[in-house]
């Protein structure tokens, strides 16, 4: 008899400046950011093949933001899924600030280092 699926898990792994989503305890994707000042800046959002079509995605990155918004930060969506996602739920339109060439500039400038 098989066990079924654990339900997957979203941690924040703040070392990696990215949120994890872990299926039966395996990194199935991830949701990568920077913080700059009060603004959450996510930038890219991935889901191993293995694991693609299962909704994961959406999982992760709405429990992401969720976690954004309980912590009272904004979300700036550089990442096109995740900006994607904001346009489908209009509960995180409050937590959201739009990508601007300033955070675009910041955000390149980090990533190089």
């Amino acid at each position: 008899m098989t066990q079924p699926a654990a339900a997957p898990t979203v941690q924040r792994v703040d070392a990696k400046h990215r949120y994890e989503i872990l299926v039966d305890g395996k990194t199935a994707g991830l949701t990568a950011y920077r913080d700059h000042d009060d603004q959450r800046v996510f930038y890219h959002t991935e889901i191993d093949d293995a694991f693609a079509g299962q909704g994961l995605a959406s999982l992760l990155v709405q429990q992401a933001l969720s976690d954004v918004h309980a912590s009272g930060k904004r979300v700036v969506p550089v990442c096109p899924y995740v900006a994607k996602f904001l346009t489908r739920h209009d509960e995180f339109a409050d937590v959201a600030d739009p990508v601007t060439p300033e955070v675009l500039r910041w955000l390149k400038t980090v990533l190089a280092q």
